[in-house]
């Protein structure tokens, strides 16, 4: 399987292969490498995947406009479609989308509940201090917090982006030495403890199964 890259994940998402599958996945950028590999291991031979740019992780606001024009560009091209999105941060506004078009999405506040299980995340006393990082997030980690935040330039800004947070939590989708010390530096860069949970696919597998 030939993998997309993670910066044309981030900037430009994914078409679908317009192979003749009856269930197309709408999801974001960040969740395309395990969505592919998910659908691979499991001969999921009905299902094809599209993916909007990984970087609207980062403008909440834009999300639900650019899903409901992905579920209006493809609906007449597939039987099934599915928003392998959670809320992530658009306040509801996705899940009225999906809904106004009858379309299903994942479950859960965002997509560190889902890879964790959202109701074994939802236990946890200690999240609002912990910042987050996935297997993309790890490996694009410049793209997404260093440069954006703009500490590049000024990294004395770090504390006061980061001065709430005590720990870094890396959700391993895969067993990856490099990508574990690559995500133990991330924290190190932004002066927090470090935490490595390894979750798998979680709810994102149980929920794609069900299709």
């Amino acid at each position: 399987m030939t993998l997309p890259s993670d910066d044309s994940l981030t900037s430009q998402g994914l078409a679908p292969s317009h192979k003749a599958a009856s269930v197309l996945i709408i999801a974001c950028g960040a969740l395309a490498r395990e969505i592919l590999a998910l659908i691979e291991r499991n001969g999921w031979s009905h299902m094809d995947l599209t993916c909007l740019p990984a970087i609207l992780h980062n403008h909440p606001e834009r999300i639900a406009d650019a899903v409901e024009r992905a579920i209006l560009d493809h609906q007449s091209s597939h039987r099934h479609l599915f928003v392998a999105y959670a809320d992530c941060g658009t306040g509801g506004a996705l899940q009225k989308v999906c809904e106004r078009h009858a379309v299903p999405m994942i479950r859960g506040p965002h997509c560190y509940a889902f890879f964790e299980g959202v109701d074994r995340f939802a236990q946890h006393d200690d999240e609002i201090t912990a910042f987050y990082l996935t297997d993309f997030l790890t490996r694009q980690f410049d793209a997404f917090v260093w440069k954006p935040l703009g500490l590049d330039r000024h990294p004395d800004l770090r504390d006061m982006y980061f001065g709430h947070y005590t720990k870094l939590i890396y959700q391993a989708q895969t067993d990856d030495p490099a990508l574990t010390a690559k995500a133990q530096d991330c924290a190190t860069r932004l002066g927090l403890q470090f935490e490595r949970r390894f979750t798998g696919y979680g709810d994102l597998q149980t929920a794609l199964a069900a299709l």
